[in-house]
């Protein structure tokens, strides 16, 4: 099985640890060459409903791996095993 991997940040504007995690995950999909998106909780209720308590969330390939802060490692793991095993 092969397919492409997204790292997706869950933020909102004026968030500082979303700030943080933009960078973290910006650095991460460059240098892995992986795709990555945002998308804003405010914009919709149901992602707000969801995650407002714990954002900055960070999906890859829309499963949830970390909250409140990314950590850069543990990241680049997850991407890493995760295009080993596609």
């Amino acid at each position: 099985m092969s397919g492409p991997v997204t790292i997706t940040l869950l933020g909102k504007p004026g968030c500082h640890l979303c700030d943080d995690a933009r960078a973290v995950i910006e650095r991460v999909a460059a240098d892995l060459g992986v795709a990555w998106e945002e998308r804003d909780i405010t914009r919709s209720e149901e992602l707000h409903r969801e995650y407002w308590e714990q954002i900055p969330v960070t999906l890859i390939n829309g499963v949830q791996h970390d909250f409140w802060r990314v950590d850069e490692a543990r990241l680049r793991a997850a991407v890493e095993e995760l295009r080993r095993s596609r």
